[in-house]
Parts: structure tokens; sequence; C-alpha cells
């Protein structure tokens, strides 16, 4: 296997997505549109697939349009030609406009309850998908990212963005599409009924689209505002309620109440300041509005008491005058629905846009049964890109079918020697390889079937405890669970749990103690049947009878794979082949646990004071 060598960035070169140092000083810039073109993506590929189900929307949305907005129109024809011939006795122009209303009405109506059924099918249909691509990329992400995001964000972005964007769909887009389909047919309309009244009208658009860029400015801060400070309300909430054990047993209530207090507070200030801009934005639109109904009936009244216009003509222009101000201010709603559903796509975005640090090969090279033959060479690995090395320079070959402990202080390296060979983190440099080829060389199917991890906290899901065994291998028969559990040891309590096998284990396996967790967890490792097994502190939070029973299991899953032990319990490394003392991320010692305990080194003295903490 060769050294690879993770590059760093050369100063002056493309240090962020292509931005060189020396434009820093024009990266917001480039970063508010890196942002607005990575949520458009976004958005294209989740509307893609329902392209033509839009487009039938939209020409719904049209044809509706066309028999709402010809209310006004009927009822000019009524006052300048219905009115006089009805007093000539002639009823049919009268009857027209009538049965013309009603015929707009019923498909105005039908075409309304349409486009409400198929427009709610596509908005459910776009978030499902959203929902599963936020979740499945979670999962996909690599340890290093879940590291930094918080489980708070990362239910905010799954329900509180998501929820945003349903908002969106359900109003705020049904209000946008009419809105915009009003605007721009009555806006032609006005122009064919008069143009004099027309032009006066228009006039009023230069300060509606001052007062709506000062909005559409403000507004995006304001919403993206809200949209962090909420998440931040989230990630204080998940993390109280998840420590509840800790806060009610060293009475930080009071501290985390203030804390809480705070960001609520600041929540609460910034809906207050986006609900603020709309208290001018409204009355700003609805103000234009009425002052130019009042100048177009000031301009229509003169010009019809000359008879230059016709009042019908006057009372059409004046409804659609009001019909056409209106919808601005529906706009203006959406564009608080849309401010909020755009800064949610951002928040979105960004997580769909992150790429794992372990990433897939292209070219996997298979590996369909390991031995379990492993090799460090030249590993290099710190947690941050600027961080000192964690692990400085480690060489360490381990035969195939040989159990190891490692040992050692807190911080001493061994958890991250574990997640390296586990491949939760990839090396700064060098390789580390199993049966000599590179995990990175590895598919994640293959390199998951030959390593496997327990770890201390035993992990158990929601679902009976056949189905957490099963997880070690999904599809396995009742046959095959049931053996696991008889060869670990679990088969006696299992059976005696009220449903056997099939009793649910609750949350987080809190119906099980903590040895009878372990002992499903190891019969979960030991159906996948791994190559290599990394048992990471696997007893640390067990008591004396527990424990005990833990050992026998462990001897019956150790047998015939490579095994790494991380343990404090010296009682656990006795059953190992081999000791690795670790300090600072080196190996200090390394031989047979007899041999190192009859020494003067590092195990020795830990192994005496072990032994005398036991008397």
């Amino acid at each position: 296997m060769s050294v690879r060598t993770n590059s760093t960035t050369p100063t002056g070169q493309a240090n962020w997505r292509g931005v060189a140092t020396e434009d820093m000083d024009d990266l917001p810039t480039r970063l508010s549109g890196l942002l607005r073109a990575r949520s458009r993506r976004l958005f294209g590929s989740l509307v893609r697939p329902h392209k033509r189900a839009l487009w039938t929307v939209v020409a719904m949305v049209v044809v509706q349009n066309f028999a709402a907005t010809s209310g006004p129109w009927l009822v000019a024809v009524a006052i300048d030609t219905g009115v006089p011939a009805l007093a000539d006795g002639n009823w049919t122009p009268i009857l027209s406009v009538v049965g013309g209303m009603v015929v707009a009405a019923l498909l105005g109506g039908w075409l309304r309850r349409a486009y409400l059924l198929r427009m709610g099918r596509v908005g459910q249909d776009l978030l499902l998908s959203l929902r599963r691509r936020i979740f499945n990329h979670f999962q996909l992400l690599s340890l290093s990212f879940h590291d930094k995001y918080t489980s708070g964000r990362v239910i905010s972005r799954q329900t509180n963005d998501v929820e945003s964007i349903n908002e969106l769909l359900d109003a705020g887009l049904d209000g946008l599409v009419n809105a915009f389909v009003s605007v721009l047919s009555i806006g032609v309309i006005l122009l064919i009924l008069d143009l004099p009244l027309a032009v006066v009208t228009l006039l009023a658009l230069p300060l509606l689209f001052l007062l709506m860029a000062w909005f559409r400015k403000h507004s995006s801060v304001a919403y993206r505002r809200t949209r962090e400070t909420v998440a931040l309300v989230i990630v204080q909430f998940v993390e109280t309620f998840g420590g509840i054990r800790a806060v009610q047993a060293f009475r930080r209530e009071r501290r985390n109440e203030e804390i809480f207090g705070a960001l609520s507070e600041n929540y609460r200030q910034a809906n207050y300041r986006a609900m603020s801009l709309l208290g001018y934005f409204v009355p700003g639109v609805a103000l234009i509005g009425s002052l130019t109904i009042v100048a177009v009936l000031l301009y229509g009244a003169i010009r019809a008491m000359d008879g230059d216009l016709q009042i019908g003509v006057l009372t059409a222009f004046l409804l659609y005058v009001r019909r056409f101000f209106d919808p601005l201010q529906e706009i203006a709603m959406f564009y608080n629905s849309f401010q909020s559903a755009l800064a949610a796509l951002e928040k979105i975005s960004g997580v769909l846009d992150e790429t794992s640090t372990v990433p897939e090969p292209e070219r996997p090279t298979r590996l369909r049964h390991a031995k379990g033959k492993v090799d460090f060479k030249g590993v290099r690995f710190a947690y941050r890109a600027e961080g000192d090395d964690v692990l400085p320079a480690l060489d360490l070959q381990i035969p195939a079918g040989q159990t190891v402990a490692l040992v050692g202080a807190t911080g001493a390296g061994k958890s991250t020697l574990a997640r390296l060979l586990a491949r939760f983190y990839d090396p700064r440099e060098g390789t580390i390889g199993i049966d000599d080829i590179d995990l990175r060389d590895l598919s994640e199917e293959d390199l998951r079937r030959a390593v496997v991890m327990v770890t201390q906290e035993n992990y158990l899901f929601s679902g009976s405890v056949a189905d957490n065994i099963a997880v070690g291998k999904p599809g396995a028969s009742r046959d095959e669970i049931v053996a696991a559990a008889k060869a670990i040891g679990a088969h006696e309590f299992i059976t005696a749990l009220p449903d056997g096998y099939d009793t649910d284990v609750r949350k987080r396996g809190g119906r099980l103690s903590a040895g009878q967790r372990q002992l499903v967890a190891f019969a979960r490792a030991f159906i996948a049947d791994p190559g290599v097994l990394i048992l990471d502190e696997a007893t640390s939070s067990l008591d004396v009878p527990s424990e005990r029973m833990v050992q026998r299991a462990l001897r019956t899953i150790l047998r015939d794979r490579t095994a790494v032990i991380i343990a404090h319990r010296l009682s656990t490394v006795e059953i190992a082949d081999r000791v690795l003392v670790m300090d600072a991320g080196r190996l200090v010692e390394d031989g047979p646990p007899a041999k190192l305990v009859s020494g003067s080194g590092q195990f020795a003295a830990l192994h005496a004071a072990w032994r005398d903490s036991l008397v």
C-alpha cells in the first residue's frame, strides 16, 4: 500500500470553494450569490419531476382568473347596454350578462377546487421527497460533521425549516400565482377599457416598486434571522431535556431557564422585526391603492360629465383598480412566507451541500470475506485541520485472529485509533488497511461487513429484542437470531422477558439493564460475523456481576477473529493475546499481558494499581 497525503491549500490558492485569498474582500457578495444559486439548484431538483403537473396548474389558474376578472366587465356591459335595453323591454342583454356571471362563477369554483387538489398533491410529494433527502443525507454524512452539527440543528432542519416550505406551498404559492395572474390580466384589461385612466393608474407603479424594493431588502435579512434564532431555541431545548438527569442532579434548572428565556426573547424580537416590516408595507400598498382610486374617480368623473366616458366603463374601471391593488397585498403576504421559506431553503441546501469526509471510492476493491489482518502505516491524524496531531506517527501491524488490548490514560489516543480503524474518519497522512487493502478503497458495504464496532453506549433502537440483534445482519432469520443470543449467553434472560424475543426494549433499551443491553449489542456483533471487531470500553459502565456475565460472552465473540479492545478495567485486558500501551498518540509498550505485567513499564504500574483497588 502506498502512503497517501491529504493535500492542504496553499496560500493564495482557492481556499474556499473557488474563492482566492486575494478576493476575500468580495467574499460576502460571493457567498450571497452562492447561497442563492445553491437554493435555486435544490428547488429546481425538487420541482423538476412535477413540471407537467405544474404547467397544468398554471393553465387552471389562468382560466380561473379569466372567469373571476370577467365580473366587472360584465357589470359595465349591464350598465351601459343591458339597462338601456331593459328600459325598451329587451331582456336579452341583461339575461346574457346574468348567465355569463353564473357560468363564470361555476367555472371558477370548479377550477379552484381542481387547482387546490392538484397543487396539494404536488406540494406534499415535493415535501416527502425533501424530507427523505434530508434524512438520508444526514445518515450518510461522516462523524466529523455530526461532531460539530448539534442534534437540535438537525431537528430544526427536518421539522421547522421543512414546515416553512410547507406553509409556502399550502398558502403562499397559491396567493402568489393568483395575484400575479390577476395583476397581469387586470393591467391588460385596464389598458383596453380606457387608456387615459390606465395611465393615471400606472403612475402609482414607481411608488409601489420603491416600496417593494425596500421591503424585499429588509425582510430577507429579518426572516433569515428568524430561522437562525428558532434553530438556537430548538438546540437549547433538545440539549436540556436530553441531559435532564444532569440538569436535575446539579440543580441547573434556573440557569437553563435563563438561557432558554434569552434565546426565546431573541426569537420573539426577530419575529417582531419581521412583522413590523409588514406593518409598514401592507398599509403602504393600501394607501397607494386608495390614492390611485381617488385620482381615477376624480379624473373619470370629469370625463363622464363631459360625455367623454361612459358610466359603466368608469364603474368597471374602479372595480378593476381595487382588484389591481388587492393582489399586491397578497403578494406582500406571499413575500412574508417566501422569505421565511427561502431562509429555510438556504439552511437545508447548505446541509445537503455538505459532503462526507470519508467518501466512497469511485472504483472500490472488493473484500467479500475479511481475514482480519490490520496495518497502520505512517498514520497521522487530527480532528481539526488546524489542530495538533492526536496521532503524530503510528505504525502498527495486527495479524489476523489476534486479540489486542489498548490501554492508557484518558486522551492517549485509544478511541481515535479505533475510530480510524472503523473509518469513521480518514487519516491526515498514511494508510490503514485490512488484508492489505486500504480502507479508502473499500465500499461502504464491504467495510461495514468486515469491521464492526461495539461502544460503551450499547445503543438499542426502539423495537423488539430480535430487531435489535438483527441490526447486525438485516434479514436474519429467527433461528439465526436465537443462535447468536445462545452463543453469547443472552438467550436465558431474553426468554424470561414478557414477550421473549418480541419484547419491546423501549427508548434506547430502557427496559433492559446495562449488562443486558451489552449482551444484546454483543449478539448483534456476533451475528454480523465481522473479520475485525472493535470493543470501545464495552464493560466500563457495568457492575461486577454484569461484567462477569459479559466476560464470558467476550470469549465467545472474540474467537477466530481479529479484535481490538479498549478498556480501563484490566480484567478485560487479561483475555487479550497482546497489549498495546498508548501515551500521547504513540505506542510506548507492546507485548503479551503476562510479560508486560512482570516488567517495570506503564502497564505493570497500571496493573498493580488495579490489583490494589480490588483489595
